[in-house]
């Protein structure tokens, strides 16, 4: 084949053929002199798919037109991004001042924005970003006041619009998890003017229904306007007020009314809020058949356990013949009783031994065993005892105690000096 450096490029795209066709890199080449010739234009269009990333020197979101089903990537430098304010959020409105990029490497056709400015609702994001910080200092927004939903709840209030594919998503949805479950529904206006007070009026009302355990809030995407109703001040101050948990599955996951900072739960889509909302009973009769497994086989083990322990109970000889057992057991006592009798009889005759031993040494030692000796025991006639003659004269009167008896006696003279009696 010959060299393309060797051969004589066509000028013009048009003066190109088959045997002489450009290189690609030559097209792109020529594409991106021609865009870059191109001048800057405003556009307008709606801000979708935008995701801030701080400390990037380079911003990129995706425009889409207001009504035909086109879009463009745009990038823009940080200070483009810092001076469109609120404007910059998914489902804003904005215009913008472009101009086309043609990346040569991939062929990317994208737009650099230079500008960036709200679309007729500049001064009501910053109106609605005010009444969203009033509300938070308020207290509305606290975590404190967030209400627990319920696992199962009696029935479910809903709120959406007019025969709303949004109704029929929870509907489906929850009865997929929950065949059983009722609807208390409220169809209101989900955009324009009538749509806060509607709105505000069916949350008040479904409050008030004592076997409504929740209320869910839904309606499908849309434009940043559209959902305006439910940033209304009286909508987020009725769900506040409200004793039922709330559970707001207004548009797509990038929306964000301020509806959903009050709400008790926020749920991504309606789809998203069905799931929340009751649990699936398929898993849940799942969960209780092993629950309903566990418990018989726990009741099981223990049933086992007491018929091993009451057989072996019954297996032992005493409940084989309880009778043999009482009958050792007499056995037992009766000899207990003839072990102890003739202890007592031992202890008793060593004891009668020794009372007739302290009786003969008691005997020996007593004043009538030293009488019946010829001794006797002299006394005055006061009964006081003479045991030294210095206490009587001659002429007193003394009684002698003998053995067996007594004699009164006149003392005719006292020895003091002579010894004691041998």
């Amino acid at each position: 084949m010959e060299d393309r450096n060797e051969r004589l490029l066509a000028p013009r795209a048009l003066q190109t053929t088959r045997d002489n066709p450009w290189p690609l890199a030559l097209l792109l080449e020529k594409m991106d002199e021609y865009i870059d010739r191109m001048a800057p234009t405003w556009v307008e269009a709606q801000v979708i798919e935008y995701n801030q990333r701080p400390g990037n020197r380079m911003s990129f979101f995706r425009a889409k037109d207001l009504e035909a089903d086109m879009s463009m990537q745009v990038k823009a430098f940080g200070n483009v991004i810092a001076a469109a304010g609120p404007a910059m959020q998914a489902g804003a409105r904005v215009v913008m001042q472009v101009k086309p990029d043609f990346y040569t490497k991939t062929g990317d056709l994208s737009l650099m924005a230079a500008e960036i400015h709200p679309a007729g609702m500049g001064g009501m994001l910053e109106e609605l970003e005010r009444l969203k910080q009033r509300l938070a200092a308020e207290g509305l927004f606290s975590r404190e006041h967030k209400k627990e939903l319920p696992f199962l709840p009696r029935r479910v209030g809903l709120i959406c619009g007019h025969k709303a594919r949004a109704q029929a998503d929870v509907k489906e949805n929850v009865w997929r998890r929950w065949p059983l479950m009722e609807f208390e529904v409220r169809e209101v206006a989900v955009q324009g003017e009538n749509c806060p007070r509607e709105v505000a009026a069916a949350i008040a009302e479904l409050d008030t229904v004592a076997d409504i355990d929740v209320i869910v809030v839904t309606r499908g995407g849309g434009a940043f306007e559209d959902l305006l109703g439910f940033s209304d001040e009286g909508v987020v101050r009725a769900a506040f007020a409200a004793q039922t948990p709330i559970v707001s599955a207004v548009g797509h996951e990038e929306d964000t009314p301020l509806l959903d900072f009050v709400a008790d739960f926020r749920a991504s889509t309606p789809t998203d809020a069905a799931k929340r909302i009751v649990p699936d009973c398929v898993a849940e009769s799942e969960l209780m058949e092993r629950g309903r497994q566990k418990m018989r086989q726990a009741v099981g083990t223990r049933v086992s356990a007491g018929l091993e322990w009451l057989q072996a109970m019954r297996s032992r000889p005493v409940m084989q013949n309880p009778g043999a057992a009482l009958e050792q057991r007499r056995g037992d006592i009766a000899h207990g009783v003839e072990i102890m009798r003739a202890r007592i009889a031992e202890i008793l005759a060593v004891f009668r031994q020794d009372l007739a031993a302290d009786r003969a040494t008691l005997t020996a030692i007593s004043p009538r065993a030293t009488l019946e000796r010829g001794y006797a025991v002299l006394r005055t006639p006061g009964r006081a005892l003479i045991t030294d003659a210095t206490t009587v004269k001659k002429g007193d009167l003394l009684e002698a105690v003998l053995a067996r008896g007594s004699l009164v006696a006149s003392v005719v003279g006292a020895n003091p000096g002579a010894g004691t009696a041998q």
